[in-house]
């Protein structure tokens, strides 16, 4: 809102120039005053030069902040291409014949038709510092403008992702003590273990999950953690394997990318398996890659309300996060056999 006032109001986008930006404005024209009055030719004294072109420079300088601050955000912004470029016209012409009756005071020793001559020349010099300071003022919105626009996408990325970690640990929470809840119920004696595990599990998730990446070794031991709870809860009727290839050194990934896909190979499996169920874990890590591969048993039929739970929000979660942690370096493949489920995820770190 501020920003959008300041083109409509050309003293107030005069005043948001900070200070040092004015400082470094005036040192700039300080400077070539100098420059010119050094290469110059002195007709009298090197103090007079130097005035003549503190002067010149001055109708200069007018052009262009008369064109940053009121020309360009009143018409040229507003894409009023014609009303722009004949009121910058107007504004040359008319500093082009105050320059001439300037110069022709100042100099009371020289003809005054020197300059009417050559205010051709002098009009063609403020049309094209005009128009380099034009190109300028474009090119640094432009450049503001994507600067602005990246750090408003980052923002929202990351509000979104901190969103989507935030949702992961409370879901896998929830699944995880509706499991205890049971085994409390039937007074099973492994209940004590899994809120050890449990425990251990959540330490991982409360103190370390909150960085950008984590030790794949640690998401590892993290899922072993999670398998062993789910062997704790199942028994001995059921089939759950995990092989891990390759070697894990130093490598880091995003954290909690496994667990949805676990979480769904015993939500729509084994969870509703009597015997002979089965999961098979497959982790082939590379030294930038690593390769997640997961099947497991599929039910022949589903109980009704247990599909109108599975609504697939961890896989959901997982996916959006993968589009924004890893564009264009991972693949997701999941296939629904007639007595399996197959799901195949590749990232390159």
């Amino acid at each position: 809102m501020i920003k959008a006032k300041a083109e409509l109001n050309p003293i107030l986008a005069f005043r948001q120039w900070h200070p040092r930006v004015w400082g470094y404005h005036l040192l700039f024209w300080l400077l070539l005053a100098i420059l010119l009055t050094v290469i110059g030719e002195h007709t009298k004294s090197l103090l007079f030069s130097f005035l003549m072109e503190i002067i010149n420079l001055s109708f200069y300088a007018g052009v262009v902040y008369y064109n940053i601050f009121y020309l360009i955000p009143k018409f040229l912004s507003r894409k009023k291409f014609g009303k722009y470029i004949a009121y910058l016209v107007v504004t040359i012409v008319v500093a082009t014949m105050l320059k001439v009756v300037v110069f022709s005071l100042v100099h009371t020793g020289f003809d005054s038709k020197v300059w009417v001559v050559n205010q051709g020349y002098i009009f063609l010099a403020l049309f094209l510092i005009a128009v380099a300071s034009t190109i300028a003022k474009i090119s640094v919105d432009w450049v503001t403008y994507q600067r602005e626009k990246q750090e408003i996408i980052t923002k929202n990325v990351t509000s979104e992702l901190r969103f989507l970690r935030s949702q992961i640990n409370p879901h896998f929470l929830f699944n995880t003590l509706n499991s205890l809840y049971a085994l409390t119920l039937k007074k099973s004696d492994i209940a004590p273990e899994i809120v050890l595990k449990l425990s251990e599990m959540m330490r991982y998730m409360l103190y370390e999950c909150n960085e950008k990446s984590v030790l794949l070794a640690n998401e590892v031991n993290y899922i072993k953690n999670y398998l062993a709870l789910e062997r704790l809860r199942h028994g001995d009727h059921v089939d759950i394997q995990f092989e891990i290839t390759g070697e894990i050194n130093d490598q880091r990934i995003a954290p909690l990318f496994f667990i949805p896909f676990l979480e769904n190979s015993f939500k729509h499996g084994l969870n509703h398996e009597l015997v002979d169920g089965f999961v098979h874990i497959n982790l082939n890590v590379e030294e930038n890659s690593v390769h997640l591969n997961i099947k497991n048993s599929k039910p022949e039929a589903m109980p009704m309300a247990a599909s109108k739970r599975s609504s697939g929000f961890g896989l959901a979660n997982v996916r959006q996060r993968l589009n924004m942690i890893y564009p264009d370096k991972h693949e997701l493949k999941v296939v629904v056999g007639p007595q399996a489920y197959h799901m195949d995820l590749y990232i390159e770190f």
